[in-house]
């Protein structure tokens, strides 16, 4: 009876263990074919960078492929060829020729199996490139640290951002596309592998080596944008490689020059240093870069080294997290692995603790020896050596390389930089501003400009893009403290200037990377900025460095960190301040009472911006054909110089200038430069009036102008209309130079009687720079203009027909004067330019102006005896005391872009109505068709012949042109403005050339070409 009992009981037993040893074996199946799928599958089955929600134990994917080619190839190798695979030699383009010499030694009796280019250049690169590949039995693998780009080693070469700017982004995309777009100027310069992204989580602020390597200290976050940094580079067949294995963000040495211990417990190191690196490896990671670092917690051994560790590598990093891609040490000649053992000794220790490839090795004829003697001693099996050059073989078909070609050196510089890739480099610049701090949303700085307001940089001297971009916005006075303040004096001195402002903007340079020396933050920084504010003002605090800067300083009003420095961030911030765009990033670092995250999004207020071409769907590389023509104008002696400003959807993506300010003096035009405007006075200062009045109800269109100037009641102009007078056809004569001949001998002189070469009380209109004129003028010339005859064109029903007029526009001025009881120069400039911001646009410039701040025009040898320089070029506006409605008004082209930035925006400008919303369309319609006007405007001809007008603008688009050789359009159809300065008139008026030669519509013509180009590009 027992043994009947045992006996069914042990059959029991075994059917027990069989379904337990099924079901086991069912699990591993599906686990084990799950597993190898290629990564060509894996990383091509998703673009999208987001990351889901992470198991604590994803399952990792094979990320390399089987091929015939790799296991042929294998087979052909000798014991040497294999182990000569499994280096990976640091080299240089911009070295002499007994280097390159040695790595073509390396490459023939070592067969090393890749190397790694650091400085240099691109061209120099890929000629070395195709030299080292031609000797190679095996492609090389051509690798490059390039965390933040080709840029971070390379001259002529793109730098991103660093990676905790990135970290500031809400936008992964965008790290997608900056990975997508390294990947394709890796490729495009024959290289196949990329040693990034830094992995780490920078969970220590005074971490020497890792810092702002990092994308941050939230995990999560870091993990986003690491995979879709990833992603980036592996979608466009460029290997990834995360580093530094297992974290190397909580250490305080550098692993460059010592071994850091991590003192992490197991725990913390699984929950948080292994996080991004368990996530990349259940995604698709292909390689990971094993650091120098001393981890108790994973390996008790002394002083050993985790990239040295079989427990780290063989052990958590391909038996535990299951990675199945390649492994890399860190640069075996770091410090942090030499102290160690020589050379030849720890390199063998990382082939055994399970690392696949040594990268920048030292001794390489002493370690293939050692290797080899290992073998024969049978530390390690020939077997583990072939598993890892298996490996390394599947990476290098996956790359390509089984088909390799040389790298195409021709257009390399233009293939390497286009203008898709700055674009991008904005953009992210744009998406990682934060707006750390602000109180009482006194960001972004409305309508109304606080005219009490100043800036100060500190630093480097670096800030000047920051200071000129502030003035775009709002002229105020900019302090700078180059190298300080470095005492008390210097701070009570700045302060006792700035006691009259009610807000200060302090942006602060010079920020450096490392925790040494408090990220170069002095203390005279930080005691200005305490004693600032106890002054009790608003302080709008600007860094243009690592968040971490941001512990040296008391809390502001307004607390803005760019993460970085350079001219873009620089010319970000003031549109963020003054609302052109809007604030988007998140502090990727707990800094102070703020913590990882905290950011405010800002909103915009309707302000002109700036960006590139590509970002408004334009071509970039369409529009540097502006620069030929211009330049070929100033060399043809078109004119002396130019600046040429393009806008489009409200931003500014082209501004630029040409040539100097006359024919004899190196002075060059700049975008400070102050043009005579002409005729275009017409269209900014006395229609933009009109305009106004108009909407106020306060005249009328159709009523006669001698309704508002009685004076003309019982002559022959008391029955045109303020209609007819905007489109000139109220009988007036085009031009009366009688008016200024008046004023003058017999012999040609100039009256005393009118003029005078000294500024006193009597004589204080200023016509030239060394001429002056008693006020009296004025009246003169109004009551001249009153009785001058009138023109002879009428129609057949005995109406007045076009004849375009100055008289007419200087009639407006006395209207708007006359309804306003201002004269046309303080009442524009109070109800639009100062209410706009505009600091350069008005009236007699010497005024407010140093001259050679302004272009000279004509040297006026017929009326005024002297080169003009500040003072109006138009004889009439000139006797007018340099104030007239059809010219006089002064102007750089940015101010001109605000202006009319507000019109193209029917009126609406930063948040205020300067205009209804359909009084600019009211007056920019087409009125007259045979003579192409609208009320004031000019429009573009409607069979496209036009000097200056290309045939490509719209029949919406409207503008205006000048004299002295200027030009204003705007085109609401494609939402583009187009501004165009010279003083073509310099220093002779007769020079027509840019009429001739049709140089404005020539640039037009490209500006709306490159607009057809990027749409003929688009999808």
């Amino acid at each position: 009876m027992k043994n009947w009992f045992f006996s069914r009981l042990r059959v029991v037993i075994g059917i027990v263990v069989l379904v337990v040893l099924t079901s086991v074996a069912s699990v591993a199946w599906k686990r084990m074919t799950a597993n190898t799928k290629p990564v060509l599958t894996a990383v091509h089955e998703t673009k999208k960078p987001a990351v889901k929600a992470l198991k604590k134990r994803a399952e990792p994917v094979l990320v390399l492929p089987e091929n015939a080619w790799v296991d042929s190839t294998l087979q052909s190798l000798s014991l040497d060829e294999k182990i000569g695979q499994l280096f990976m030699v640091a080299t240089y383009s911009n070295r002499d020729d007994s280097h390159y010499k040695y790595i073509d030694r390396l490459v023939n009796e070592f067969h090393i199996g890749g190397l790694i280019f650091f400085q240099g250049g691109p061209v120099g690169q890929a000629q070395l490139t195709n030299r080292y590949q031609a000797q190679s039995k095996i492609p090389l693998f051509i690798g490059i640290d390039g965390e933040w780009g080709l840029g971070m080693r390379l001259d002529s070469t793109l730098s991103y951002p660093k990676q905790m700017v990135l970290g500031s982004i809400q936008d992964d995309q965008l790290i997608y596309k900056m990975g997508s777009d390294i990947a394709r100027q890796c490729t495009r310069l024959g290289i196949q592998i990329n040693f990034a992204p830094v992995s780490d989580i920078n969970s220590n602020s005074a971490n020497p080596v890792i810092g702002i390597r990092s994308f941050g200290e939230d995990r999560d976050n870091v993990t986003r944008k690491a995979i879709a940094y990833m992603k980036g580079l592996q979608h466009n067949k460029v290997i990834a490689t995360a580093k530094h294995f297992p974290g190397h963000g909580d250490t305080d040495a550098d692993s460059h020059f010592t071994l850091p211990v991590l003192t992490h417990s197991a725990e913390q190191i699984h929950e948080t240093d292994l996080y991004p690196y368990r996530a990349m490896i259940a995604d698709s990671l292909m390689g990971v870069l094993s650091g120098h670092l001393n981890i108790p917690a994973l390996d008790s051994t002394p002083n050993q080294a985790s990239s040295l560790s079989e427990k780290v590598i063989n052990g958590l990093l391909r038996k535990d997290l299951g990675f199945r891609g390649l492994v890399f040490t860190d640069a075996m000649n770091m410090k942090g692995v030499l102290k160690t053992g020589k050379a030849a000794d720890v390199n063998l220790k990382a082939i055994v603790a399970g690392n696949d490839v040594l990268l920048y090795p030292e001794s390489i004829a002493e370690t293939v020896a050692k290797i080899k003697d290992a073998i024969k001693d049978r530390l390690i099996s020939e077997k583990i050596i072939d598993d890892k050059v298996k490996r390394i073989l599947q990476a290098k078909y996956w790359s390509g390389l089984s088909q390799y070609k040389p790298v195409d050196v021709n257009n390399l510089y233009n293939d390497l930089n286009p203008e898709s890739s700055k674009e991008l480099y904005r953009a992210l610049c744009e998406a990682s501003v934060t707006v750390v701090k602000n109180d009482n949303n006194l960001l972004p700085v409305g309508s109304v400009i606080d005219n009490n307001m100043a800036s100060v940089s500190l630093g480097d001297g670096s800030g000047v893009a920051f200071q000129k971009m502030l003035s775009t916005y709002k002229p105020m006075r900019s302090y700078a403290f180059y190298e300080g303040p470095s005492s008390q004096e210097q701070i009570s001195e700045m302060l006792t200037y700035l006691q009259r402002y009610n807000t200060v903007i302090v942006d602060i340079h010079g920020i450096a990377s490392n925790p040494k020396r408090n990220y170069g933050i002095t203390q005279g920084m930080t005691d200005f900025v305490s004693q600032l504010k106890q002054q009790n003002k608003k302080v709008i605090l600007c860094l243009f460095g690592s968040p971490y800067s941001i512990q040296f300083f008391p809390e502001t009003d307004v607390l803005i960190c760019a993460n970085q420095d350079g001219k873009d961030q620089q010319e970000i911030v003031p549109q963020i301040i003054f609302g052109a765009m809007s604030s988007q990033g998140k502090l990727p670092v707990s800094v102070s009472s703020f913590k990882s995250g905290t950011g405010v999004t800002t909103t915009t207020i309707n302000r002109i911006a700036f960006g590139t071409p590509e970002s408004v769907g334009m071509n970039g590389n369409w529009l540097k054909k502006i620069d030929e023509v211009a330049t070929a104008a100033v060399n043809d002696r078109v004119f002396p110089g130019c600046e040429i400003l393009v806008a489009r959807g409200g931003k500014i993506i082209y501004d630029k200038q040409f040539g100097g300010l006359n024919y004899r003096t190196p002075e060059r035009v700049t975008s400070e430069t102050i043009y005579d405007l002409a005729s275009v006075t017409k269209v900014s200062a006395t229609l933009q009036a009109i305009m106004l009045l108009y909407d106020r109800k306060q005249i009328d269109l159709d009523a006669k102008a001698s309704t508002y100037l009685p004076e003309l009641v019982g002559t022959n102009k008391q029955n045109f209309t303020i209609r007819d007078l905007l489109m000139h056809r109220s009988g007036l004569i085009s031009f009366y130079p009688p008016l200024w001949d008046r004023t003058k001998t017999s012999a040609g002189g100039l009256l005393p009687e009118y003029y005078s070469s000294k500024s006193d009380t009597a004589y204080y209109l200023q016509v030239a720079p060394k001429l002056f004129a008693k006020p009296a003028l004025r009246d003169s010339v109004w009551k001249w203009v009153i009785e001058s005859p009138m023109n002879n064109r009428k129609d057949r029903a005995g109406n007045y027909g076009f004849l375009y007029s100055d008289l007419g526009f200087l009639t407006l001025q006395k209207v708007v004067e006359r309804v306003t009881g201002e004269p046309l120069n303080v009442f524009v400039a109070s109800n639009i330019y100062e209410p706009l911001g505009l600091g350069y646009l008005g009236f007699n410039p010497l005024s407010r102006f140093p001259y050679k701040q302004i272009a000279p025009t004509e040297n006026d040898y017929r009326f005024r005896g002297q080169l003009l320089q500040g003072t109006v070029h138009d004889q009439m506006a000139a006797i007018m005391g340099g104030v007239s409605g059809h010219a006089g008004l002064f102007g750089t082209a940015r101010d001109l872009a605000i202006l009319f930035q507000m019109n193209l925006w029917k009126g609406n400008y930063a948040g205020k109505r300067y205009f209804e919303q359909a009084t600019v369309p009211f007056f920019s319609r087409v009125y007259d068709e045979s003579h192409h006007r609208g009320l004031g405007w000019d429009k573009a001809p409607l069979d496209g012949n036009s000097s200056y007008v290309s045939p490509q603008a719209s029949v919406n688009s409207f503008g205006h042109t000048g004299f002295t050789g200027t030009m204003v359009w705007m085109d609401p159809q494609e939402d583009l403005l187009f501004i165009f300065l010279s003083n073509r008139v310099n220093p002779d008026p007769d020079n027509s050339s840019i009429t001739t030669q049709r140089t404005r519509r020539k640039i037009q013509d490209i500006v709306y070409s490159s607009l057809l180009e990027r749409k003929s590009q688009l999808p």
